[in-house]
Protein backbone atom coordinates (compact mmCIF):
# COMPACT_ATOMS: atom_id res chain seq x y z
CA UNK A 1 0.00 0.00 0.00
CA UNK A 2 1.68 3.56 -1.04
CA UNK A 3 0.88 6.61 1.03
CA UNK A 4 1.99 10.24 0.08
CA UNK A 5 2.91 12.71 2.24
CA UNK A 6 2.02 15.87 1.39
CA UNK A 7 4.26 18.81 3.31
CA UNK A 8 2.37 21.74 4.25
CA UNK A 9 4.56 24.43 2.90
CA UNK A 10 4.41 22.86 -0.61
CA UNK A 11 0.46 22.96 -0.59
CA UNK A 12 0.82 26.95 0.59
CA UNK A 13 3.42 27.23 -2.43
CA UNK A 14 1.39 25.49 -4.53
CA UNK A 15 -1.63 27.49 -3.66
CA UNK A 16 0.30 30.67 -4.07
CA UNK A 17 1.93 29.98 -7.23
CA UNK A 18 -2.07 29.01 -8.54
CA UNK A 19 -3.01 32.26 -7.28
CA UNK A 20 -0.09 34.14 -8.49
CA UNK A 21 -0.92 32.50 -11.84
CA UNK A 22 -4.68 33.53 -11.55
CA UNK A 23 -3.95 36.77 -11.20
CA UNK A 24 -1.86 37.39 -14.20
CA UNK A 25 -3.97 35.71 -16.56
CA UNK A 26 -6.57 38.74 -15.42
CA UNK A 27 -3.83 41.69 -15.56
CA UNK A 28 -2.69 40.93 -18.66
CA UNK A 29 -6.79 40.59 -19.81
CA UNK A 30 -7.41 43.77 -17.83
CA UNK A 31 -4.38 45.57 -19.81
CA UNK A 32 -5.62 44.18 -22.98
CA UNK A 33 -9.18 46.12 -22.09
CA UNK A 34 -7.63 49.24 -21.07
CA UNK A 35 -5.19 49.97 -24.13
CA UNK A 36 -8.16 49.45 -26.43
CA UNK A 37 -10.56 51.19 -24.34
CA UNK A 38 -8.08 54.41 -23.79
CA UNK A 39 -6.96 53.93 -27.80
CA UNK A 40 -10.87 54.26 -28.95
CA UNK A 41 -12.88 55.81 -26.33
CA UNK A 42 -11.84 59.74 -27.71
CA UNK A 43 -12.49 58.22 -31.79
CA UNK A 44 -15.64 56.40 -30.62
CA UNK A 45 -16.86 59.98 -29.35
CA UNK A 46 -15.86 61.62 -32.08
CA UNK A 47 -17.18 59.22 -34.80
CA UNK A 48 -19.18 56.89 -33.10
CA UNK A 49 -22.37 56.93 -35.08
CA UNK A 50 -20.09 56.95 -38.70
CA UNK A 51 -18.66 53.20 -37.57
CA UNK A 52 -22.28 51.88 -39.06
CA UNK A 53 -21.56 53.38 -42.73
CA UNK A 54 -20.85 51.20 -45.18
CA UNK A 55 -17.65 52.94 -46.66
CA UNK A 56 -14.10 52.67 -45.38
CA UNK A 57 -11.69 55.17 -46.89
CA UNK A 58 -9.06 56.11 -44.13
CA UNK A 59 -7.47 58.63 -46.80
CA UNK A 60 -10.73 60.30 -46.79
CA UNK A 61 -11.61 60.31 -42.98
CA UNK A 62 -14.63 57.94 -43.33
CA UNK A 63 -14.63 55.00 -41.31
CA UNK A 64 -17.32 52.76 -41.94
CA UNK A 65 -17.18 49.26 -40.74
CA UNK A 66 -20.62 47.91 -41.42
CA UNK A 67 -19.91 45.71 -44.46
CA UNK A 68 -16.78 44.30 -42.64
CA UNK A 69 -18.70 43.30 -39.54
CA UNK A 70 -21.08 41.67 -41.86
CA UNK A 71 -18.57 39.51 -43.54
CA UNK A 72 -16.86 39.03 -40.40
CA UNK A 73 -20.30 37.33 -39.78
CA UNK A 74 -21.47 35.96 -42.13
CA UNK A 75 -18.34 34.07 -43.18
CA UNK A 76 -18.23 32.63 -39.47
CA UNK A 77 -22.06 31.73 -39.55
CA UNK A 78 -21.76 29.84 -42.84
CA UNK A 79 -18.86 28.10 -41.40
CA UNK A 80 -20.44 26.93 -38.83
CA UNK A 81 -23.44 25.77 -40.20
CA UNK A 82 -20.98 23.10 -42.59
CA UNK A 83 -18.93 21.96 -40.00
CA UNK A 84 -20.98 22.07 -36.65
CA UNK A 85 -23.87 19.65 -37.89
CA UNK A 86 -20.79 17.44 -39.56
CA UNK A 87 -18.81 17.35 -36.26
CA UNK A 88 -22.05 16.62 -34.43
CA UNK A 89 -23.44 13.98 -36.86
CA UNK A 90 -19.48 12.07 -36.57
CA UNK A 91 -18.95 12.29 -33.40
CA UNK A 92 -22.39 10.02 -32.67
CA UNK A 93 -21.74 8.02 -35.22
CA UNK A 94 -17.86 7.02 -34.62
CA UNK A 95 -19.03 6.53 -31.08
CA UNK A 96 -22.43 4.23 -31.01
CA UNK A 97 -22.10 3.08 -35.03
CA UNK A 98 -18.17 2.32 -35.70
CA UNK A 99 -16.25 2.69 -31.96
CA UNK A 100 -13.31 0.45 -34.05
CA UNK A 101 -12.87 3.41 -36.13
CA UNK A 102 -12.74 5.92 -32.89
CA UNK A 103 -9.66 6.01 -31.99
CA UNK A 104 -7.79 6.08 -34.99
CA UNK A 105 -10.34 8.82 -36.31
CA UNK A 106 -9.92 11.31 -33.07
CA UNK A 107 -6.10 10.68 -33.32
CA UNK A 108 -5.82 12.29 -36.98
CA UNK A 109 -8.13 15.00 -35.56
CA UNK A 110 -6.55 15.74 -33.22
CA UNK A 111 -3.64 15.94 -35.23
CA UNK A 112 -5.99 18.04 -37.56
CA UNK A 113 -6.45 20.71 -34.61
CA UNK A 114 -2.81 21.48 -34.23
CA UNK A 115 -2.36 22.68 -37.87
CA UNK A 116 -1.77 26.46 -37.96
CA UNK A 117 -4.45 28.40 -39.42
CA UNK A 118 -2.05 29.53 -41.86
CA UNK A 119 -1.19 26.50 -43.64
CA UNK A 120 -4.80 26.47 -43.50
CA UNK A 121 -5.08 29.44 -45.48
CA UNK A 122 -2.08 28.30 -47.84
CA UNK A 123 -4.23 25.31 -48.84
CA UNK A 124 -6.92 27.21 -49.76
CA UNK A 125 -5.36 30.12 -51.77
CA UNK A 126 -3.53 27.31 -53.93
CA UNK A 127 -6.37 24.95 -54.26
CA UNK A 128 -9.55 26.04 -53.48
CA UNK A 129 -9.77 29.35 -54.83
CA UNK A 130 -8.93 28.14 -57.85
CA UNK A 131 -11.11 25.80 -58.04
CA UNK A 132 -13.90 28.17 -57.08
CA UNK A 133 -12.25 30.58 -59.50
CA UNK A 134 -13.22 27.62 -62.47
CA UNK A 135 -16.87 28.18 -61.69
CA UNK A 136 -17.05 31.69 -60.41
CA UNK A 137 -14.20 34.38 -60.33
CA UNK A 138 -12.29 35.51 -58.46
CA UNK A 139 -12.31 32.26 -56.83
CA UNK A 140 -11.21 34.15 -53.28
CA UNK A 141 -14.48 34.84 -52.11
CA UNK A 142 -17.30 34.40 -48.85
CA UNK A 143 -17.45 31.06 -50.06
CA UNK A 144 -13.76 30.36 -49.99
CA UNK A 145 -13.35 31.48 -46.54
CA UNK A 146 -16.14 29.72 -44.98
CA UNK A 147 -14.81 26.27 -46.14
CA UNK A 148 -11.66 27.18 -44.68
CA UNK A 149 -13.05 28.36 -41.44
CA UNK A 150 -14.84 25.20 -41.47
CA UNK A 151 -12.10 22.47 -41.86
CA UNK A 152 -10.43 24.50 -39.09
CA UNK A 153 -12.94 24.19 -36.52
CA UNK A 154 -14.45 20.97 -37.44
CA UNK A 155 -11.86 19.22 -35.69
CA UNK A 156 -12.34 20.95 -31.91
CA UNK A 157 -15.96 20.74 -32.83
CA UNK A 158 -15.77 16.93 -32.93
CA UNK A 159 -13.96 16.30 -30.12
CA UNK A 160 -16.14 18.58 -27.84
CA UNK A 161 -18.95 16.74 -29.29
CA UNK A 162 -17.25 13.68 -28.27
CA UNK A 163 -16.90 14.64 -25.31
CA UNK A 164 -20.57 15.76 -24.30
CA UNK A 165 -21.50 12.31 -25.24
CA UNK A 166 -18.85 10.42 -23.15
CA UNK A 167 -19.97 12.42 -19.85
CA UNK A 168 -23.46 11.42 -20.28
CA UNK A 169 -23.95 8.99 -17.60
CA UNK A 170 -24.59 5.37 -18.56
CA UNK A 171 -28.15 5.51 -17.27
CA UNK A 172 -29.60 7.05 -20.37
CA UNK A 173 -28.22 4.79 -22.37
CA UNK A 174 -29.89 1.78 -20.53
CA UNK A 175 -33.22 3.48 -20.24
CA UNK A 176 -32.85 3.59 -23.77
CA UNK A 177 -32.22 -0.57 -24.54
CA UNK A 178 -35.23 -0.78 -21.49
CA UNK A 179 -37.48 0.94 -23.87
CA UNK A 180 -36.35 -1.08 -27.32
CA UNK A 181 -35.10 2.07 -28.87
CA UNK A 182 -33.07 1.87 -32.28
CA UNK A 183 -29.56 3.72 -31.83
CA UNK A 184 -30.71 6.74 -34.12
CA UNK A 185 -34.00 6.50 -32.03
CA UNK A 186 -31.89 7.10 -28.47
CA UNK A 187 -29.53 9.32 -30.13
CA UNK A 188 -32.60 11.25 -31.40
CA UNK A 189 -34.26 11.66 -28.09
CA UNK A 190 -32.19 10.78 -25.20
CA UNK A 191 -28.44 11.43 -26.02
CA UNK A 192 -28.53 14.52 -27.89
CA UNK A 193 -30.99 16.42 -26.45
CA UNK A 194 -28.94 15.39 -23.07
CA UNK A 195 -25.74 16.45 -24.60
CA UNK A 196 -27.07 19.33 -26.23
CA UNK A 197 -26.24 22.21 -24.35
CA UNK A 198 -22.89 21.13 -23.71
CA UNK A 199 -22.31 20.59 -27.47
CA UNK A 200 -23.76 23.85 -28.41
CA UNK A 201 -21.66 25.68 -25.62
CA UNK A 202 -18.83 23.83 -27.90
CA UNK A 203 -20.16 25.18 -30.58
CA UNK A 204 -20.68 28.28 -29.68
CA UNK A 205 -16.91 29.06 -28.73
CA UNK A 206 -15.94 27.58 -32.08
CA UNK A 207 -17.81 30.71 -33.39
CA UNK A 208 -15.67 32.77 -31.85
CA UNK A 209 -12.43 31.40 -33.09
CA UNK A 210 -13.86 31.48 -36.62
CA UNK A 211 -15.25 34.89 -36.31
CA UNK A 212 -11.24 35.66 -34.63
CA UNK A 213 -9.28 34.26 -37.05
CA UNK A 214 -7.25 36.48 -39.21
CA UNK A 215 -4.70 34.96 -41.59
CA UNK A 216 -6.76 32.05 -43.07
CA UNK A 217 -9.54 34.38 -43.68
CA UNK A 218 -7.25 37.18 -45.17
CA UNK A 219 -5.76 34.65 -48.19
CA UNK A 220 -8.55 33.11 -49.53
CA UNK A 221 -11.61 36.37 -48.60
CA UNK A 222 -10.63 39.05 -51.57
CA UNK A 223 -10.01 41.48 -49.04
CA UNK A 224 -13.03 43.86 -50.72
CA UNK A 225 -15.14 46.07 -48.18
CA UNK A 226 -18.77 45.41 -49.62
CA UNK A 227 -21.75 44.41 -48.74
CA UNK A 228 -21.82 40.53 -49.01
CA UNK A 229 -24.69 39.41 -51.63
CA UNK A 230 -23.70 36.33 -52.68
CA UNK A 231 -21.21 33.11 -52.14
CA UNK A 232 -19.27 34.11 -54.80
CA UNK A 233 -18.62 37.88 -53.24
CA UNK A 234 -14.76 38.90 -51.92
CA UNK A 235 -15.70 40.36 -48.50
CA UNK A 236 -12.96 41.99 -46.20
CA UNK A 237 -13.48 40.82 -41.94
CA UNK A 238 -12.52 43.22 -39.05
CA UNK A 239 -9.57 40.98 -38.45
CA UNK A 240 -8.22 40.93 -41.98
CA UNK A 241 -8.55 44.51 -41.62
CA UNK A 242 -6.75 45.13 -38.85
CA UNK A 243 -3.91 42.93 -39.77
CA UNK A 244 -3.76 44.44 -43.83
CA UNK A 245 -3.95 47.97 -42.54
CA UNK A 246 -2.29 48.40 -38.95
CA UNK A 247 1.19 48.25 -40.28
CA UNK A 248 0.69 51.86 -42.23
CA UNK A 249 -1.77 53.11 -40.28
CA UNK A 250 -1.42 56.83 -38.51
CA UNK A 251 -4.07 59.31 -36.73
CA UNK A 252 -7.52 58.41 -36.79
CA UNK A 253 -7.08 55.77 -38.97
CA UNK A 254 -4.93 53.54 -36.47
CA UNK A 255 -7.65 54.27 -33.66
CA UNK A 256 -10.76 52.88 -36.05
CA UNK A 257 -8.44 49.89 -36.22
CA UNK A 258 -8.32 49.82 -32.16
CA UNK A 259 -12.13 50.75 -32.38
CA UNK A 260 -12.54 47.46 -34.31
CA UNK A 261 -10.43 44.93 -32.51
CA UNK A 262 -12.48 46.38 -29.11
CA UNK A 263 -15.41 45.45 -30.88
CA UNK A 264 -14.03 41.89 -31.66
CA UNK A 265 -13.59 41.51 -28.05
CA UNK A 266 -17.12 42.70 -27.26
CA UNK A 267 -18.51 40.24 -29.55
CA UNK A 268 -16.30 37.68 -28.13
CA UNK A 269 -16.94 38.31 -24.46
CA UNK A 270 -21.08 37.54 -25.42
CA UNK A 271 -20.14 34.55 -27.17
CA UNK A 272 -18.40 33.54 -23.99
CA UNK A 273 -21.08 35.00 -21.59
CA UNK A 274 -23.74 32.56 -23.64
CA UNK A 275 -21.37 29.74 -23.23
CA UNK A 276 -21.24 29.82 -20.04
CA UNK A 277 -25.16 30.52 -19.71
CA UNK A 278 -25.80 27.27 -22.06
CA UNK A 279 -22.95 25.68 -19.59
CA UNK A 280 -24.92 26.14 -16.27
CA UNK A 281 -28.45 25.03 -17.62
CA UNK A 282 -27.07 21.84 -18.53
CA UNK A 283 -25.41 21.28 -14.80
CA UNK A 284 -29.11 22.85 -13.69
CA UNK A 285 -30.93 19.50 -16.14
CA UNK A 286 -28.52 17.91 -14.69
Amino acid sequence: MLTTFSSPRADRLLSWALRLAGAMAVLVLGGIVLVLLIQSAPFLFDHGSGLWRNDWQPGQARYGMAAMVAGSIVVSVLALLMAGPLAVLLAAWLRYFAPVLRRPTLALVELMAGIPSVVYGLWGMLVLVPWINQWAPPGASWLAASLVLALMILPLALLVTDTALDQLPARYLQAGQALSLSRVGMLRRILLPQAGPSIVSGLVLQFGRALGETMAVLMVAGNVVQWPTSLFDPVRTLTANIALEMAYATGDHRVALFASGLLLLLVTALLLLLSWRLRGEKHALA
